[in-house]
């Protein structure tokens, strides 16, 4: 319920809608309208900029679920996201309908993530994230001698998506279908959240102790947390494939499973918008660098030579004091920022 000072509840279910008072749903909806629109005031370089985002953030979204409220740590989300790359691109170069496509090779994905899952139910920490990496090797492997399913070292051409006979041939066609499915998927993540699956998902990561005394079943919500994180990590891989229109093993290397990572470090943990900042974050962020090299390059002309070397440099410096200043991620400051305004003026 509304107050004049900020919120309160008289029921746990009021507590947990995922709107929580009048002027959130006005935000929100102003929010989609404007990111509806916004193809038509920008770029095409720009449009093309918010289809990476959009990718990103189911990426993220996946990988928050299981390392966030799961506490499950994987090193091998990168590979997860190249699984259903190549699963989803079979499918649609054999004449599967885009649509089916994705959700095969997002169930694809799934299996393969609860197969790598199993060790969870034994292993924790650093033990888990090694055990990941492991799959992500093993996935690595696979995408680059996996003959005509991988296409090897030459990779696969895609199409572009097809629906019902309309192509999405264009970065702003591109830019709908992909703003749809991270809608989705945020709102698939926040209600799993809000269920009793995730509410086991939280007394795991706190004290797996505790949740096994009450009746949690570590092994099944564990696979589970695998599961459907990998799945929603095949439908960015499939969607990523069609994109850009090409897919090799290269491109779904530890680098990538790091850099999902660190989106869900930024972000915040266990926060489905801390996801959407972090993968904003770090998208804009090789962005932003090329942009200050190119304007740089008139004085120091041998920039350009060395800006994938600084964006790394960037990249290491920036989570490391994201982790010593702001541990709890963007989230947490944004909940402050949010905290601040529903007391003004008597917040202290």
């Amino acid at each position: 319920m509304q107050g004049k000072c900020g919120l309160f509840f008289t029921s746990y279910q009021g507590e947990a809608r995922i709107f929580q008072s009048g002027f959130q749903k006005i935000m929100i909806g102003l929010l989609v309208a404007g990111l509806l629109a916004a193809p038509f005031g920008l770029g095409s370089y720009l449009v093309s900029i918010m289809n990476l985002i959009f990718i990103a953030v189911i990426g993220a979204v996946s990988l928050n679920l299981l390392t966030g409220v799961c506490g499950q740590i994987s090193l091998g989300h990168g590979a997860f996201i190249g699984v259903g790359a190549f699963a989803a691109g079979q499918c649609t170069l054999h004449g599967v309908p885009f649509p089916l496509a994705i959700l095969t090779g997002g169930l694809i994905t799934a299996m393969v993530g609860m197969v790598f899952g199993v060790p969870s139910l034994r292993l924790k920490g650093i033990y888990l994230a090694i055990a990941t990496l492991a799959a992500q090797l093993v996935l690595e492997y696979t995408f680059l001698h996996g003959g005509e399913l991988t296409g090897g070292s030459n990779g696969l051409l895609l199409n572009p998506p097809e629906i019902l006979g309309f192509a999405f041939d264009s970065e702003t066609r591109m830019y709908y279908l992909l703003f749809v499915f991270a809608c989705l998927s945020l709102l698939m993540v926040s209600n799993i959240m809000r269920s009793k699956y995730g509410r086991a998902f939280v007394s795991i990561r706190d004290f797996y102790l505790s949740a096994e005394i009450v009746g949690v079943n570590l092994f099944w919500y564990k696979i589970i947390a695998f599961g459907v994180s990998s799945f929603l990590a095949g439908v960015a891989g499939g969607l990523w494939g069609h994109y850009t229109g090409y897919i090799s093993g290269e491109q779904f290397n530890i680098g990538l499973s790091i850099t999902y990572l660190a989106m869900v470090v930024i972000g915040g943990l266990g926060s489905v918008i801390g996801s959407v900042f972090g993968a904003v974050f770090l998208t804009l962020l090789p962005e932003v660098l090329n942009v200050l090299a190119n304007g740089l390059s008139g004085w120091f002309p041998a920039i350009n030579q060395v800006v994938g070397a600084i964006q790394h440099g960037v990249f290491g410096l920036v989570l490391i004091l994201f982790l010593i200043y702001e541990p709890e991620g963007l989230a947490h400051r944004w909940r402050l920022i949010k905290a601040y305004w529903k007391l003004y003026p008597f917040a202290h």
